[in-house]
């Protein structure tokens, strides 16, 4: 919005006056202020919202099927959750004020974000109101949330690949370490009964839904610890600000484009991108400085789900996916371990009449807890790996 009124109106003031302005016009300076200012968001409304949380007695009520499970995270009793509308009322409002609103990308991504956020809190809304009265923790079925999850993955993949149809970069995969290994979906067509069906559009959309659905689910599956899903997401979605102002920005070096300099694509107006993935950035870490534990509240699906669709959407509009993939590398491995964990336990169940387990407990981070890390051990030591993670992808862009 203030993007929008500086550069329709910036031409008519005089530029000795008004000329320190034209720094909103750059996606670098709007996205470094939309870290500050979604961070300042959450510090100061953060005590108000958690007090407003814990007047409704929206709190986790700590019951689980397990026992073990049930006892371990016995002292989280009582939290206020459902933190992530302050999560995602930071990032929105960030967005709406200093991201170009007119852009598309930008405003699937908030489509993307509020859609998300929506399903996630009436998950927990479900899980926290009317299924204690059942005795369970039972919200949304995982099949009712697959289903709104793919349902928004499918429709912004198809508006995302419709919008790029003239731009071949946008149909393109592009692999890390390697600069000229590429795959241009757009290009793959498949002929049926004389009628030309795109074939890339189908693969786009494919690959579009598991990022966005599978990125999202394994940031909710990470959200089990005081501070693991914050922090993680916070190095995330700093990289993808510097990656996003990469490919979207027509800084030349060389007499080429930045991005292309780099061998990565240049999908023009992709930088405004950068301005919501601060905001996520600055978003997680004011959340962070009331969920570090002892946590004074926990993000719940509202937040998990709406941050991890939301990193997902912005991988796929910058090509990306595939480096996710590394700097998200704990998600990765969080989600990993609870198909793992699921699968061989079915498997042995099936073939020797019971199930047996790989890990002591998952999603991982419950594993390590077990065998005797303490919480602040196991958080802090996934921030690292995931800081590595990040630093490694950012040099695979040189590598190339």
């Amino acid at each position: 919005m203030l993007y929008l009124l500086v550069r329709n109106w910036l031409p008519w003031f005089d530029a000795h006056h008004m000329g320190f302005l034209n720094v909103f016009t750059y996606a670098t300076f709007r996205g470094t202020v939309a870290i500050v200012l979604s961070f300042a968001i959450c510090i100061i409304l953060g005590p108000r919202v958690i007090a407003w949380l814990r007047a409704r007695k929206i709190a986790d009520a700590a019951k689980f099927d397990q026992a073990e499970v049930e006892k371990m995270l016995a002292g989280k009793k009582g939290t206020p959750t459902m933190g992530g509308v302050l999560i995602i009322s930071a990032i929105v409002f960030t967005t709406l004020l200093l991201g170009d609103i007119s852009n598309f990308y930008v405003l699937m991504g908030l489509v993307c974000g509020v859609w998300l956020a929506g399903v996630g809190a009436a998950d927990d809304w479900l899980k926290l109101t009317i299924a204690p009265r059942d005795n369970s923790r039972q919200g949304l079925t995982g099949r009712e949330k697959l289903a709104f999850q793919v349902g928004l993955a499918v429709v912004l993949s198809v508006f995302v690949y419709l919008h790029g149809v003239n731009i071949p970069e946008t149909h393109t995969y592009y692999f890390p370490f390697f600069k000229n290994l590429q795959l241009d979906v757009g290009r793959l067509t498949w002929g049926i009964g004389g009628t030309a069906l795109t074939l890339g559009l189908v693969v786009f959309v494919i690959v579009c839904t598991l990022v966005i659905t599978g990125s999202s689910n394994a940031v909710n599956l990470t959200d089990g610890m005081d501070g693991l899903a914050a922090g993680c997401m916070a190095i995330v979605s700093f990289t993808f600000f510097v990656l996003a102002l990469i490919v979207g920005t027509s800084t030349q070096v060389g007499g080429r484009e930045l991005a292309l300099y780099l061998y990565l694509p240049h999908i023009r107006t992709a930088d405004e991108l950068a301005v919501l993935a601060g905001a996520m950035t600055g978003a997680c870490l004011g959340f962070l400085w009331f969920n570090c534990n002892p946590a004074s509240v926990f993000m719940g699906d509202t937040g998990s789900l709406a941050l991890g669709g939301l990193i997902g959407y912005i991988a796929i509009v910058i090509r990306q996916e595939l480096l996710l993939f590394i700097v998200g590398g704990i998600f990765v491995i969080e989600a990993l371990s609870v198909l793992i964990q699921v699968g061989y336990f079915k498997y042995t169940r099936r073939r020797y009449g019971e199930g047996r387990r790989v890990f002591l407990m998952s999603p991982v981070h419950y594993h390590f807890h077990r065998k005797g890390w303490t919480e602040t051990q196991v958080v802090v030591r996934f921030w690292l790996i995931t800081a590595m993670l990040a630093a490694m992808a950012l040099a695979t862009v040189k590598l190339r």
